[in-house]
């Protein structure tokens, strides 16, 4: 009997310095991708050369970790799994600090996908995906690289970097530095570009935003 929720095991495991890598290539039939960052510290977006979702985990000190991967309603659902002294030891010391897990993805997605990435505390980073993006985290360091599609972003701190040439702007953080270039704006920006076809939407409460033209 076949279950909608597959739990993907490790098929390639390196261990170096305490390491596991984990490699893992899914055929894309989905819409969008949607991402559950819950244990990792970082997520990198990179665009595939094929019509494959490739996803590499990288982790340290578990005895076991999966990636999770659901197909539901037109979305693939892509989630982390980890088992082992290290989990036992984040929940115990979850209180001291938020990075504990000392694990990280690179996430490979078939361009002109839909993307969303929901979680807490954690770093991401596109290399100027040409996909349509949304990020709702709680924390976190957001480095977009050159906007492609059109792309929102919501968290509460944090600092997040874009290239925003000839896109719209619709930027909002109340306690957070919002910059253009070397001009600095309080608490909203807003820019209609003639004849852009892409929009770049953020709202925060803390975080400081940095965007350059080129």
């Amino acid at each position: 009997m076949k279950k909608i929720s597959i739990i993907l095991s490790i098929f390639f495991s390196i261990t170096a310095f305490s390491q596991k890598k984990v490699l893992r290539s899914i055929e894309m039939n989905s819409d969008r991708v949607i991402i559950n960052s819950k244990g990792l510290d970082n997520i990198t977006l990179e665009n595939s050369n094929s019509n494959k979702v490739e996803v590499m985990l990288y982790a340290e000190s578990y005895d076991d970790q999966l990636i999770k991967v659901e197909e539901k309603n037109n979305d693939l659902n892509i989630g982390f799994y980890f088992e082992g002294t290290e989990t036992r030891e984040v929940v115990f010391r979850k209180f001291i600090t938020k990075r504990l897990q000392r694990a990280e993805a690179t996430i490979k997605i078939p361009a002109n996908k839909m993307i969303s990435i929901f979680g807490q505390n954690v770093d991401i980073e596109s290399k100027s995906c040409n996909n349509e993006i949304e990020i709702y985290i709680d924390n976190g360091i957001v480095k977009l690289n050159d906007i492609q599609q059109n792309t929102l972003v919501k968290l509460y701190a944090g600092n997040l970097y874009a290239i925003t040439k000839s896109i719209d702007l619709a930027i909002t953080s109340n306690l957070g530095k919002i910059q253009l270039g070397n001009k600095t704006f309080e608490k909203k920006l807003n820019q209609s570009i003639e004849n852009s076809t892409k929009k770049l939407t953020i709202t925060s409460i803390k975080a400081n935003i940095f965007l350059t033209k080129n």
